[in-house]
C-alpha cells in the first residue's frame, strides 16, 4: 500500500506486477474502494502491471470536503499516472470509474491506449436524483440508501448470499463527505460530445441485472466510440466483477489480447 500526495489530496494506491509490464488501471466505483477489484484479478494474464487506487473520500484516500469536480477527480489520477511513469495503458473504470476514464482519454491519450467503460455512461442519472440522494447522505449518513443500494448493485440472486454483507459493510463505512462529493461530480458530467471524438479502442461491459447503469445507458456510451465492442454479463448487476469474476476476466483477458496489450 501507498500514499500519493497530488498537491491536493492524499490518494491510496497499489502498484502491482512487473515495472515494465503492459499496465492496466483499474478504477472503482461510488461507495467502494480497490478491493473491488480482487475478484478478477486471479483471472487475468500473468506480466501485467496492475494499478489500482482509491479515489478521493474513497478507502484509504484522503477525504477533502465535498462538492467535488469531475475535473479534479480526474487529475487526481493523471498526476498519479505521471508519477508512476505509466503511458500507453489499458484503463478500466466502472461506474463513476467509467466517466474518469473517459475524461482522461479525452485530455491525455499518452496515458491511455484502449478504454474499458463497465457499468457506465457519459451522463448518470439527473441533477435533481443525485442532489436528493446527496442531502440524504450529508443529513442522515450512507447507511439509510445501503438498502436502495444493494438492489441496484446486484442481482436478487447474490443478495441472498451471506457475502453481501461484505460489499453493504464496505458501502456504509465510505466518508459521507466523500460519497456526497463524488455524487456531486456524476451530476454536472455529461461526456457525450467529447466521448464522441474518441479514436481509440474501446470496450463496454454491462450486467443484465444492473440498476444503476442498464445495458443501454452503457452500450450507447460505448458506441459514440467507433469501432468499439460490447459486452452484457448475465446474472449480474452494477458490479459484475464481483458477482461473475471469471467471466469478467476473460472478457477482459480476450480485449487486451485483441489489443496487443498481452
Amino acid at each position: 500500500m501507498h500514499l500519493f500526495d497530488t498537491g491536493e489530496v492524499r490518494l491510496h494506491y497499489r502498484d502491482e506486477g512487473p515495472r515494465d509490464g503492459p499496465p492496466v488501471v483499474f478504477a472503482n466505483s461510488l461507495g467502494t474502494d480497490m478491493r473491488l477489484w480482487d475478484p478478477v484479478l486471479p483471472h487475468l494474464p500473468e506480466g501485467l502491471r496492475i494499478i489500482r487506487y482509491d479515489k478521493r473520500g474513497h478507502g484509504l484516500s484522503s477525504c477533502p470536503p465535498a462538492p467535488y469536480a469531475m475535473g479534479a477527480l480526474i487529475t487526481d489520477v493523471e498526476r498519479l499516472l505521471d508519477h508512476l511513469n505509466v503511458r500507453e495503458c489499458v484503463f478500466v473504470g466502472l461506474s463513476i470509474g467509467g466517466m474518469i476514464a473517459q475524461g482522461l482519454a479525452v485530455k491525455r491519450l499518452d496515458i491511455v491506449r484502449a478504454l474499458v467503460l463497465s457499468n457506465t455512461g457519459s451522463k448518470i442519472g439527473t441533477r435533481a436524483i443525485w442532489a436528493e440522494r446527496i442531502d440524504t447522505v450529508l443529513r442522515d449518513g450512507i447507511e439509510t440508501l445501503a438498502d436502495a443500494v444493494m438492489e441496484r448493485w446486484f442481482s436478487k440472486e447474490f443478495r441472498d448470499t451471506p457475502e453481501l454483507e461484505l460489499w453493504r459493510n464496505m458501502l456504509v463505512r465510505q466518508e459521507p463527505q466523500g460519497y456526497a462529493g463524488c455524487s456531486a461530480a456524476i451530476s454536472h458530467t455529461d461526456f457525450m460530445t467529447p466521448t464522441s471524438g474518441l479514436r481509440l479502442p474501446a470496450l463496454g461491459i454491462a450486467g443484465t441485472e444492473d440498476g444503476s447503469t442498464p445495458p443501454d445507458l452503457v452500450r450507447e456510451t460505448v458506441e459514440l466510440i467507433p469501432a468499439s465492442k460490447f459486452a452484457l454479463i448475465r446474472k449480474a448487476g452494477h458490479l459484475p466483477c464481483v458477482e461473475q469474476p471469471e467471466e469478467y476476466g476473460r472478457i477482459l483477458t480476450d480485449f487486451l489480447k485483441g489489443v496487443g496489450h498481452v
